[in-house]
């Protein structure tokens, strides 16, 4: 039996060379997130290499993500502003970039820094002013929408045991 036709049958060894050659979800949106921002770093003027960017660049960059965002945000003086539904007629209110699209955006690019040789202590996507930046569009997309940001508790072992059993 030739080596072709055997991985052809759906054997157990093909699934497992399959997984080790198709990176998964995660690790290809990574890829692409690094790729973009270094575009993006590119086309500046002057053009800024990868690794003397700071946290300014990247503040530039998830500002110039906002005018692709999807996510309706309503200015305090919109007549929808802080309604938790959404609105029933149109307004003049700009798409934005979703708080979590741009949270997870940012994870994934600190993680692609450091692999590909960039210090943690020089990382620029994970200095505090990123991390304010992020708090305070969070907290103004929450009152956009009625709906203040409240953090989820983690549930302890005894509280996810007892939940389970019966009072």
């Amino acid at each position: 039996m030739s080596d072709n036709k055997y991985f052809a049958e759906g054997s157990s060894s093909f699934s497992n060379v399959r997984q080790r050659t198709t990176p998964s979800r995660y690790e290809s949106q990574k890829r692409r997130d690094w790729t973009t921002f270094g575009h993006y770093l590119k086309s500046q003027r002057p053009p800024v290499p990868l690794f003397q960017c700071d946290c300014s660049h990247v503040l530039n960059y998830l500002r110039y993500l906002d005018q692709f965002g999807k996510t309706k945000v309503h200015h305090q003086g919109c007549m929808f502003y802080g309604q938790s539904e959404p609105s029933p007629a149109p307004c003049i209110c700009p798409l934005r970039q979703a708080w979590g699209s741009l949270d997870s955006l940012i994870g994934r690019l600190r993680a692609a820094y450091e692999e590909n040789g960039g210090s943690h202590e020089a990382n620029p996507f994970a200095s505090g002013e990123i991390r304010v930046y992020l708090r305070e569009i969070r907290e103004f997309q929450a009152n956009a929408r009625g709906l203040p940001y409240k953090k989820k508790k983690k549930k302890t072992i005894n509280q996810s045991v007892g939940s389970e059993e019966p009072s």
